[in-house]
C-alpha cells in the first residue's frame, strides 16, 4: 500500500502529495516543524511536542492550522493509514500560500499543514551497539535556535560533514566563546571530568529538546542530580561520558568525539543507566499515552 500523507485537509498517496509553488515554506522556509516518535502504536511525549509546536508558531506569528485536538486526530489517522507501529510522525506548518514577497501577506492566508509518518525500528535493545561517533563543527545557525524552524541549511551542512567523517552527529560550538551549544539535530549532554551530569541551559541559543525535557523529568523522579550550565569544547573533550538525546536518538552514547575516545571509549555507567531508564519511559509510561 502506498504511503499516505496529509496535505491541507486531504489524505493522499505520498507520490501524489504536493504543495503550491508559492507556499512560503518553499519560498522562504517560513514555517516550523515537529517530529513525534511512535512506539508500539503510541505517541511518545506528544504533549511536549505539541506544546513546542504551538510555541514556535507563536514566535513567528503563524496561527495553529487547526485546534489542538483536531491536530491530534490527524496525526493519529496518518499513523493508522500508514500502519506505523514503531516510527515517526512528522508535521510541518507554514505561513501559507501568497505571491512571493518577503513581508507577511497583507491579506491573511490560511497556514499550510503537511503530516507524514514512516516506520523505523523501535527503541534499541543494545546500548553498546547504539553507541556512536560525533564530530565537532562550528555553529553557523541564526540567533533564534529556540524556534524549530524549517530553515535547516546549516544543520544540513553540519550533518553532511559528520557523515563524511563516519560519524552520526555534529556537535556544534560557538566560535567566539568556544562553548558547546547542541548537536545539529540533538541535545548534547556530558558527564564531566568531575562526574557531574551537565547540559546547556535553555535560551535562544538552543532548541528546547522534548526528549531532553522528558529525560529531565525522569532524572527528577529518580533523584539523580544534573546541572544546566554551559561547557566548553575542551570540557567536552575531557568528559568521562557523553550522549545525545532526540526523538530519534533517544539516549545515544557518544564514545568518540572528533576521532578521540570519550573517556575510555566505551559506554559508561551513567549513560548505561539513563539508556535503561529512558527505555522504560518510551515503552510504557502513562504520560506517553496518545
Amino acid at each position: 500500500m502506498s504511503r499516505i500523507a496529509y496535505v491541507n485537509g486531504r489524505y493522499l498517496p505520498k507520490r501524489h502529495a504536493s504543495v503550491n509553488v508559492e507556499d512560503r515554506g518553499l519560498q522562504f522556509g517560513d514555517g516550523v516543524y515537529e517530529v513525534v516518535t511512535v512506539q508500539d502504536g503510541r505517541f511518545v511525549d506528544e504533549g511536549l511536542h505539541l506544546d513546542r509546536l504551538e510555541r514556535s508558531l507563536r514566535e513567528i506569528r503563524i496561527p495553529m492550522p487547526m485546534a489542538r485536538e483536531a491536530l491530534r486526530q490527524v496525526l493519529a489517522e496518518v499513523v493508522r493509514r500508514n500502519r506505523v507501529r514503531h516510527g515517526l510522525c512528522y508535521m510541518q506548518v507554514t505561513r501559507g500560500v501568497a505571491p512571493r514577497d518577503h513581508p507577511f501577506p497583507k491579506t491573511p492566508v490560511s497556514p499550510s499543514l503537511v503530516v507524514t509518518a514512516k516506520t523505523l525500528a523501535g527503541y534499541p535493545a543494545d546500548v553498546d551497539a547504539w553507541a556512536a561517533k560525533a564530530i565537532l563543527h562550528p555553529d553557523l545557525r541564526w540567533e533564534r535556535r529556540d524556534i524549530k524552524s524549517t530553515n535547516l541549511l546549516p544543520n544540513v551542512l553540519a550533518k553532511q560533514a559528520a557523515r563524511e567523517a563516519g560519524a552520526v552527529e555534529a556537535i556544534l560550538y560557538d566560535q567566539e566563546s568556544g562553548l558547546i551549544t547542541e548537536g545539529a539535530a540533538t541535545s548534547f549532554w556530558i558527564v564531566d571530568e568531575h562526574g557531574a551530569l551537565r547540559t546547556r541551559k535553555l535560551s535562544h541559543t538552543i532548541l528546547p529538546g522534548c526528549t531532553s525535557a522528558a529525560l529531565m523529568q525522569e532524572l527528577r523522579d529518580a533523584g539523580i542530580p544534573w546541572r544546566e550550565e554551559p561547557f566548553s569544547v575542551e570540557e567536552a573533550k575531557r568528559a568521562r561520558e557523553a550522549f545525545i538525546t532526540s526523538a530519534t536518538s533517544y539516549v545515544r552514547p557518544i564514545t568518540s568525539l572528533d576521532g578521540a575516545p570519550v573517556g575510555d571509549g566505551k559506554v559508561g555507567p551513567v549513560v548505561r543507566q539513563l539508556f535503561a531508564m529512558f527505555a522504560r519511559h518510551v515503552k510504557g509510561e502513562a504520560r506517553n499515552a496518545a
